[in-house]
């Protein structure tokens, strides 16, 4: 016996875990429903607690050189102290809500469950089930009216933020437009989105980038002066006049 639990704190013979999620993709702040089935090893084991953590990665840049980094968006409880017995079952059912900051998972952006199983003095058994969020009916919106203007989304990764754009996390998703038709694909290279969702509203931070023209804008190009941030906030009531609202914002700052 004294063997067998041995094995088990490195991980061999020991209580194994695995979560089922009543479904795979979910809607920024949608809630999540499932269950952690446990099936205990070869010995009895006492688990302090049993969690999920909400997992994403972004990256991270020093010295000019690029990192991936982890990072937890939220943690929940789903159990307290329990003993598994050799070979038994449990089924404990969880429900969460998504914060309204979870990453949309389009581009490099990559979002996990992590469930855990605290057990002292042992290697504690881990699962991973990768998510697919899809964006905020609101920020669907904004997609659809940039589509809308002529732009096509090219690129989406989160990236650390400036402490003057942190929010509760290190980083922001950005979402990377280029004009491809319409009135701005003379004016405009990109145009990049940041959105802080909220459950009835959201705040935008756009990065309008104006092409180079003639010496002068070449200069401003080099010193990144061609680049002009614009910040504003809309609801449910602002949808139908989402288009004509960013096009002139666009079109003033450009």
């Amino acid at each position: 016996m004294l063997f067998k639990k041995l094995l088990s704190s490195i991980g061999i013979g020991a209580a194994t875990v695995d979560t089922k999620l009543a479904k795979a993709q979910y809607v920024q702040g949608e809630t999540v429903e499932g269950v952690v089935d446990i099936r205990g090893g070869s010995v009895e084991q006492h688990i302090d607690e049993i969690y999920l953590a909400l997992v994403t990665t972004y990256i991270r840049e020093i010295d000019d050189k690029k990192f991936e980094e982890k990072a937890v968006l939220a943690r929940y409880k789903v159990s307290g102290p329990l003993t598994i017995g050799p070979n038994d079952t449990k089924t404990i059912p969880f429900q969460f809500a998504l914060p309204y900051d979870v990453p949309v998972t389009l581009g490099t952006s990559k979002v996990w469950l992590q469930t855990g199983l605290d057990i002292k003095m042992a290697l504690d058994p881990q699962d991973r089930d990768y998510l697919t969020i899809e964006p905020h009916p609101l920020v669907t919106a904004f997609l659809k009216a940039a589509e809308q203007l002529g732009f096509r989304l090219r690129h989406v990764q989160c990236e650390q933020a400036p402490r003057y754009w942190q929010r509760r996390l290190p980083f922001v998703q950005e979402f990377e437009f280029r004009p491809r038709s319409g009135a701005f694909r003379s004016r405009l290279d990109e145009l990049e989105a940041i959105f802080f969702v909220s459950e009835h509203e959201v705040e935008t931070i756009l990065e309008i980038d104006r092409k180079a023209r003639g010496l002068s804008g070449l200069f401003a190009e080099a010193l990144d002066m061609d680049e002009t941030f614009v910040r504003f906030t809309y609801g449910p009531n602002d949808i139908a006049s989402l288009p004509q609202r960013l096009a002139n914002l666009i079109q003033r700052h450009s």
